[in-house]
């Protein structure tokens, strides 16, 4: 019988949870992930949860590209944020049936040519080579590349959470998921229709 193919991971495994060190991952993809860093994106006033380098550096650990702060400098973080919003633009676009913007899609694309962090073959099986901040936002950049060229393109939803601008991937087997966290947003919704239904009995 022929060995079993085995295929590595193309990169570094986010740790589990949703919500690491004050950021939101509940997207499923570290480039979906990377926009939700954008608070309250829809209101008035969105919070950038990126505010400083460090911010960025805590980020990056949190999204398990890097075991410690790399440092990023004031450009870095400029990066980070451009392709941020690049691949929010496109994932919006996907999630409408729209045509990608060339300037979005070019940034991307020049991140995603970018070394991203290379595995290596360690002592107890794979590990990674944490480069620089540019192979850690290559590595987001590259996964945005192939969601957004992938089948899975046409299951991106936006969470129908009121006021929440979080996208996802739904990978459930009905494709129906309407959330990006049924703790969060699933559970908000839940309780307000509790509620309605409780005013009108009582009306």
């Amino acid at each position: 019988m022929a060995p079993r193919k085995t295929q590595a991971p193309e990169q570094p495994v986010a740790p589990a949870g949703e919500l690491r060190d004050g950021f939101k991952f509940r997207s499923g993809r570290l480039c979906l992930d990377l926009p939700a860093s954008l608070s309250a994106r829809l209101k008035a006033e969105p919070k950038d949860l990126l505010e400083t380098p460090h911010d960025l550096g805590r980020w990056l650990v949190a999204a398990g590209l890097a075991t410690k702060d790399p440092k990023p400098t004031d450009e870095e973080l400029r990066h980070a944020r451009e392709l941020r919003e690049a691949l929010y633009q496109l994932a919006v676009a996907r999630l409408r049936n729209e045509g990608l913007d060339s300037k979005a899609r070019a940034l991307v694309n020049r991140w995603a040519a970018e070394p991203p962090p290379a595995p290596q073959l360690g002592p107890e099986g794979l590990t990674w080579t944490r480069g620089g901040v540019h192979s850690l936002l290559a590595a987001v950049a590259r996964d945005g590349v192939e969601l957004l060229g992938g089948p899975l393109a046409e299951r991106i939803r936006n969470c129908a959470g009121e006021g929440c601008a979080l996208l996802f991937v739904d990978t459930s087997r009905s494709g129906q998921r309407r959330w990006c966290s049924m703790s969060g947003c699933g559970n908000k919704a839940k309780v307000e229709e509790f509620r309605r239904r409780q005013r009108g009995e009582g009306g």
